[in-house]
């Protein structure tokens, strides 16, 4: 399992979160889609955090840059 992942593609997705859990905890957003946006924020930020995407994988895409 080697990173996929590049930094731009791991701050956007770590702002993502952030932002998710932001408005979840100011009560702009509540219910069954705060549940369901939290637990993709929660997603979004374990991959940021280890630099790998399960879904590129498949298909054979990265975000990282290779090393010339």
């Amino acid at each position: 399992m080697s990173p996929n992942m590049g930094a731009v593609d791991r701050i956007i997705r770590t702002l993502f979160a952030l932002v998710i859990m932001g408005l979840a905890m100011a009560g702009v957003i509540s219910g069954p889609i705060a549940i369901f946006l939290g637990a993709l924020a929660i997603i979004f930020l374990a991959t940021a955090i280890v630099g790998y995407c399960p879904l590129y994988w498949p298909v054979h895409f990265s975000t990282r840059r290779s090393k010339a």
